[in-house]
C-alpha cells in the first residue's frame, strides 16, 4: 500500500479528483483513492491518494554506499588527529558557484551542528575554515593552499540543469590540476540530490547524501586522513 501526493493544475471539482484518480491509476496504483483534496488558488488543486501497488522490487539489485569506517565519538577523533599528525586537520567548506543554501554545509561545519551532534568547528584537533556561499572555483582552490587543507568540504543544493555534477566536476579536476597527486586535499561533497555511487565519476573521494551527521564526517576523515595513511606507512617498510 502506497501513498502519493501531487498537484494539478484543475481548480477543485469532481472532475478534478476524477482526474487525480486517473493519473493514480495511470501510477499503476489500482485501486487508487483520493483521500485528500485541497484547492491551491483558483487553478490547481492538491491530492492525497491511497491505494495498491503490484510491482515487485529486488533487493539485490540496490546499489548503495556502505559506511566502511567506524563511527568516532569527538573524543576518539580528536585522540587520533593528535598521535598521528601531531597537528590539527584542517578543512575547507563551502558552497561553489552560485549556489548560496549554506544550510547543509553549515550544519556540518558550524559547532551548533545538526541531529544533536556538534559541527566540525567543535572538535579541538580541526581548524575549520568555512567560506560561505557562492564561492569560485578558483577562489578554493586559493584557499585551500594557502591553508594547507587536509580536506575539502563542498555542498551542493541548486540541481537546475545538473549545476551540482557539472560543478563538482569542474572542482575536482582543478584541484587535480593544482595539486601533484600525494599532496592533493580530500575532496568530499554533499548535498540531498547527489548519488553517492557517484564519487569516481564526479572525481571526488566521497559522497554525502540527506541526513549526513557531523560525526559520520569527522570520522570518514581520520579514516581517510590518518587511520589509511597510517596503514600505507607501515605497508611501505
Amino acid at each position: 500500500m502506497v501513498q502519493v501526493s501531487f498537484t494539478l493544475p484543475m481548480a477543485h471539482s469532481k472532475v478534478a479528483e476524477g482526474a487525480a484518480a486517473q493519473l493514480a491509476n495511470k501510477m499503476g496504483i489500482d485501486p487508487a483513492l483520493v483521500v485528500h483534496a485541497k484547492p491551491m488558488g483558483p487553478d490547481f488543486t492538491f491530492f492525497v491518494v491511497y491505494g495498491r501497488v503490484h510491482h515487485l522490487v529486488d533487493p539485490s539489485a540496490v546499489e548503495v554506499v556502505e559506511r566502511d569506517y567506524p563511527l568516532l565519538t569527538p573524543k576518539e577523533v580528536n585522540a587520533s588527529i593528535k598521535q598521528a599528525l601531531r597537528r590539527r586537520l584542517v578543512v575547507v567548506g563551502g558552497c561553489i558557484g552560485t549556489d548560496a543554501h549554506t544550510v547543509g554545509i553549515d550544519a556540518i561545519l558550524n559547532i551548533k551542528g545538526f541531529a544533536g551532534e556538534k559541527g566540525l568547528e567543535y572538535y579541538r584537533e580541526l581548524k575549520v575554515v568555512n567560506l560561505g556561499a557562492q564561492v569560485s572555483v578558483p577562489d578554493l582552490v586559493a584557499r585551500a593552499v594557502e591553508e594547507r587543507a587536509d580536506a575539502v568540504l563542498v555542498s551542493q543544493v541548486v540541481t537546475q540543469r545538473d549545476a551540482h555534477l557539472l560543478n563538482t566536476r569542474e572542482m575536482s579536476a582543478a584541484f587535480r590540476e593544482a595539486f601533484p597527486a600525494e599532496r592533493r586535499p580530500l575532496l568530499v561533497v554533499g548535498g540531498p540530490r547527489f548519488d553517492e555511487t557517484m564519487a569516481a565519476e564526479l572525481g571526488v573521494d566521497r559522497v554525502f547524501t540527506r541526513g549526513t551527521t557531523p560525526g559520520e564526517v569527522a570520522s570518514f576523515l581520520v579514516h581517510q586522513l590518518v587511520s589509511q595513511r597510517a596503514t600505507q606507512r607501515g605497508a611501505s617498510r
